[in-house]
């Protein structure tokens, strides 16, 4: 068997006649997805499935439409599938013993997504992984991890899909730190009133917030198994970050930080009912820092300003050395705070 190294190849495709897939897998989903009989759909970005076995072999079953998506095996990368179209992963010749598969959703897909259809063994399943407690994390292209892998900041909208790997951003980062599982719930581009350059009037992450897919209307199903002890909120740079324009809602920018402080603050409260047990930490840059003390403090949410960041991912957006940076500042704001 190869080494397993990471690797951008096309997917192993296998007939269905060829494929004897064995046993299916119990799994853990960390993020929102739509079960539709044996298939599971899946948009929101770093979204992840699990499962673990007892044999030496097993088959993912997925289908992947623009997203990319890494299989690893026992924690270290096997494939990471960018061919679209449905694809067989079958790793065989596996040492005799536990092993664990897992999928992460590694880019963006503001619309559609990809369906997983299952995990196969012919060895023995194990009941699926479990961690106790989660964190959320809800905000925008920072939070998706937004051209991350990116060595230069020119970047063009398909090298922005391609150098985005959710998995690498401070909240999947911070989330394995502390071993606790973790949902992605952002969308680039969108703010808590207003969108980058005003775009989209009338729809915010918040007014996507409830959405079971992030392209699609229909909300979430109720999750009674979702109780994250932390909540982290990171939004407010595309409402501020390019100036008022003629035709928008708010007559200057006084009315757009009001506008901005009164909705954050009912975000805030609804949060907090459907999470009443959860922590909310809310994060800022400075050019709106003072808004995020103000909502943090009618609120009771802990405020955590972000320093200045290197911002040498694509289109200015933060590297990997700047989203470690951003999960040392929140695991030092949540220290002692896990109730």
């Amino acid at each position: 068997m190869k080494p397993l190294a990471l690797a951008l190849l096309a997917p192993l495709i296998l007939s269905a006649a060829t494929v004897q897939e064995g046993r299916r897998l119990a799994v853990h989903v960390g993020g929102r997805a739509v079960e539709q009989g044996g298939e599971m759909r899946f948009g929101w970005p770093g979204t992840y499935v699990e499962a673990r076995f007892r044999g030496t072999d097993v088959i993912a079953r997925v289908e992947t439409r623009g997203d990319f998506l890494r299989v690893s095996l026992d924690g270290k990368p096997f494939q990471t599938l960018v061919t679209p179209g449905p694809a067989t992963v079958k790793i065989t010749g596996l040492r005799p013993g536990v092993h664990a598969i897992r999928i992460d959703k590694l880019t963006e897909s503001q619309s559609g997504g990809s369906s997983f259809f299952g995990f196969f063994t012919h060895g023995a399943p194990l009941p699926a992984p479990a961690r106790a407690g989660g964190i959320e994390f809800i905000g925008d292209s920072h939070s998706v991890g937004y051209g991350n892998l990116s060595a230069t900041r020119t970047c063009t909208a398909q090298q922005v899909h391609d150098m985005t790997d959710t998995s690498q951003a401070f909240g999947p980062l911070l989330a394995r730190r502390l071993g606790a599982d973790y949902r992605v719930i952002a969308y680039s581009g969108y703010g808590v009133v207003r969108n980058y350059a005003g775009k989209f009037p009338g729809e915010s992450l918040p007014f996507l917030y409830p959405r079971a897919l992030p392209g699609e209307p229909a909300p979430a199903a109720p999750d009674p198994g979702w109780k994250p002890w932390a909540i982290v909120v990171n939004l407010g740079t595309n409402d501020f970050s390019t100036p008022l324009h003629a035709g928008e809602t708010w007559a200057d920018e006084a009315a757009l930080r009001a506008a901005y402080r009164a909705r954050y603050i009912d975000f805030v409260k609804e949060l907090r009912r459907r999470q009443p047990q959860a922590r909310l930490v809310l994060m800022a840059a400075g050019n709106f820092h003072a808004e995020v003390a103000a909502v943090a403090a009618a609120t009771g949410a802990t405020a955590v300003r972000v320093p200045a960041l290197a911002m040498t991912g694509c289109n200015w957006h933060p590297s990997l050395a700047d989203h470690r940076v951003m999960a040392d500042l929140l695991a030092a704001a949540l220290k002692g705070r896990r109730g």
